[in-house]
């Protein structure tokens, strides 16, 4: 059975991405967003991401951003993949795919049955989805709000491409919500802190211990 893939978000220091490999998770995410108490500059960044053991796959997280800001951003950081995690059409996935050469996540935010219409359309322009907790209305932050959704809502739903469970997910409940929705990749960002954007390695290790401990396995749903 596939093991589970862990993302962890929001990483700051070189202390968090050896954090993260460490514990074995499969994917490290930088954000560069400025209201987010986890934005890097870019020169953080690509010293971060230099320092990344081999095979770890390095995302960077990007909110309504423009060719000018993901040209600075690819320029100068040696990434494997873009999480475009703001408001985003299908058309502007392609157009990010088509100009940079990079697989693309697509964050979608859902906090009810009426929200899962676009996933599939959006499947059909993104390498991946992230389904995350839709945010409050008024929030600052697309996303880390340590908000979960009902899990229920994605039981025996199929998309064409590859999916990541995210949004409120803790050491706690993780393995809980991979058994109910048969997510075979999960996200973390707050989750794993002791502030905001302050990670904590012993959670981080908790929480992928978790995600990929699950008995018996869960069903692939793609």
């Amino acid at each position: 059975m596939q093991q589970v893939r862990v993302k962890i978000c929001g990483l700051r220091t070189a202390a968090d991405v050896a954090a993260v490999a460490a514990a074995g998770a499969g994917y490290a995410g930088f954000v560069f967003f400025p209201k987010s108490p986890r934005h890097l500059t870019v020169e953080v960044a690509r010293d971060l991401a230099l320092g990344a053991p081999e095979g770890l796959c390095k995302v960077a997280l990007t909110v309504d951003a423009d060719d000018t800001t993901l040209d600075a951003i690819l320029g100068a950081v040696p990434l494997d993949m873009l999480q475009l995690h703001g408001h985003e059409t299908p058309e502007r996935v392609a157009e990010v795919k088509a100009r940079y050469g990079l697989p693309v996540m697509k964050a979608m935010g859902v906090a009810d049955e009426g929200d899962l219409a676009g996933l599939m359309e959006m499947s059909l322009a993104a390498d991946q989805l992230l389904i995350d907790a839709k945010p409050p209305k008024g929030a600052a932050l697309p996303g880390g709000n340590g908000l979960a959704f009902d899990w229920r809502l994605l039981v025996g739903r199929k998309w064409l491409r590859p999916w990541m469970l995210a949004g409120g997910l803790t050491p706690e409940n993780v393995a809980q919500a991979v058994r109910l929705t048969g997510a075979r990749q999960v996200d973390v960002s707050s989750g794993v802190e002791s502030a905001p954007g302050v990670k904590d390695a012993a959670r981080i290790a908790a929480f992928v211990e978790a995600a990929q401990g699950v008995k018996g396995g869960v069903p692939i749903l793609r």
